[in-house]
This record gives structure tokens, sequence and C-alpha cells, in this order.
């Protein structure tokens, strides 16, 4: 099936729709979001991501609804990282559970356009010089590997660039203002630090992307596959956030099996010219380190630090 421009157009208004709904009619006061109900739209996001697979595999063949399946668990599995980013930012600014919602919608719509740019240019230099496929292979292992030894750090937002040079154009205020992003004192407009959580997000994604976007560049070489497979797990993140975000830290292990995959679909680039991976293969690999990971997390629980 050859993606026309209508179904670009269909695909990206159903996108428009859902955001729209999210926002508009569901969540249009801001409340604190329940693990119930981040369970519930969770299981939605995910029910949809797989009957869009299906028509993926029904339209377009079972190598390119395959390719789908794969990146979307890719981009999932990757996204896990962002949550203890969100956890801990929304922590350290003491953002109230009612207004995270909002933040996440706006940072994910940015994250979606930043996203589509990166998968363009990224398939637009893979297309042109296919060298560059080794380079990314290369990237990928490096990254994998530096996370396997990465220890966690706090943040500082405060020392992100991007946040001190906003300041130098827009004064932020010392307070939240509920779940305003700008407010107007004495006819002078200043930022909520509820804004700045937001730049920091959106920073923090572009960091995430550089290793996201290769990963199922090594994948498909598909834009339609690649952004949709993106869109479904991004669209998915907030959800995911909420229902997870006081557990995540029992799966101490995730973050080695994260290591691996990125290891893995870097040598599966790196070896493309010798070697072609089967789809099949590949998603099972990946799959299989996701659930050893998780399972091992759960058999062999963090040892709890020692209170002073």
């Amino acid at each position: 099936m050859e993606i026309t421009l209508s179904v670009w157009v269909g695909f990206l208004l159903f996108v428009c729709l859902m955001l729209a709904l999210d926002l508009g009619v569901f969540n249009r006061k801001s409340h604190a979001v329940s693990i119930k109900e981040a369970l519930i739209w969770s299981a939605i996001w995910i029910s949809m991501a797989l009957i869009f697979n299906f028509g993926v595999y029904h339209y377009m063949g079972e190598v390119k609804g395959l390719e789908f399946l794969t990146g979307y668990l890719i981009e999932k599995a990757l996204s896990v990282d962002n949550l203890f980013v969100f956890i801990m930012l929304f922590s350290m600014f003491d953002v109230d559970p009612k207004y995270q919602h909002k933040v996440l919608f706006w940072g994910i719509l940015g994250a979606l356009i930043m996203r589509a740019i990166f998968i363009f240019a990224g398939v637009a230099l893979i297309n042109r010089f296919h060298w560059i496929i080794y380079i990314f292979g290369v990237f990928l292992v490096f990254t994998g590997i530096k996370m396997l030894f990465h220890k966690d750090e706090e943040i500082h937002p405060e020392k992100n660039p991007l946040v001190r040079l906003f300041k130098k154009f827009l004064p932020v205020t010392p307070e939240m203002h509920g779940n305003r992003f700008f407010v107007k004192i004495n006819h002078k407009s200043f930022a909520t630090p509820l804004f700045v959580v937001l730049i920091v997000i959106e920073f923090t994604d572009v960091i995430f992307a550089t290793d996201s976007i290769p990963a199922i560049l090594a994948i498909s070489h598909d834009p339609f596959i690649i952004f949709s497979s993106n869109v479904f797990a991004i669209l998915g993140l907030r959800a995911l956030y909420f229902a997870l975000a006081g557990i995540t830290k029992y799966f101490h292990f995730l973050k080695y099996g994260l290591s691996a995959i990125l290891v893995f679909v870097g040598a599966k680039m790196i070896i493309a010219g010798i070697f072609e991976f089967p789809i099949v293969l590949s998603l099972l690999i990946i799959m299989g380190i996701l659930v050893v990971s998780v399972i091992a997390s759960l058999l062999f629980p963090a040892k709890e630090e020692p209170m002073d």
C-alpha cells in the first residue's frame, strides 16, 4: 500500500482529534489523575495502537505490521526513562498533581512536532547517505554502554542552558499561579515555574529523541511507520506516567534492559551490510529483554538504602 497524502492527512487529523478530546473534553478541568483513571487510559491507548497495528498489517503487509509493532515496543520501552525525569521534575518544583496533566499534554504536543522533524531528517539522511546508518549504530552502542554505567543524578533545572536563556528574556515568578504558564503583575508579563517545568520537559525529550529515533531507524526506513509508532508511544506516555509514577522505582533492572536494547539495535545497524536480522527475530529479542528485566526486578527487589 502506497502512503498517499490523504493517508497522512487522515492520520494527522486523527491525532489532533484525540488531543482535542483529551484536553478539551476528558480533562477540561484540572484534577489529580488517579491510578484507576490512568490505567484505563493506558489500556485505551495501547488498544488503539494495536488496532492501528492490525490495520497496518492488513493494508501494508506482514513486514510493515511487524516493523510498526517492534518500533512501538522500542519507543514505549525507551520512554520509561522519561518517566523518571518527569517524576523528579514535578517533585523538585512541587507541582500539584492536578496540574501535572496539563504540563505533560503541552510537553507531549511539542515532542510530537520535534519527533516529526527528527524522523524526516533522519530518513532523508539515510536515503541520501546510506553510510550514516553505521554512525547511528555506533552511537547507539555507545549510548547503551554509557547507560549501563550511568548513575542517577539529581536534576538541576536552574542550570539548564535553555532555562537560563529563557530567564534573560522573561522574568519568572517565585511561586506557582495555579495551572497558568504566564501571569501579568503590575502590567508586566511573568512566566510561572510551571512554564519552566514545561521547558525542561521539552528539552529533555529532545535529548531522549537522539537515542530513540536512531533506534527505530534500525527497524524501518518508512517515515509513516516510524512516525505513527512514535506518535502512539508518545500519546500514551501521559497515562503511563500516572499509572507507573509510584512503582517505577521497583523496576530497577529495567535500565539494564534498555541498555541491552540500545546495544542490540546499534549492533543491528552496524552489521546491516553483512547480516540482515529478520524483523520477527528482532521483535522477539526486544520483547525477551524487556520481560527478563521486569521479571528480574520482581524476583530480586532493590535493597533499600539505610536511613541516616
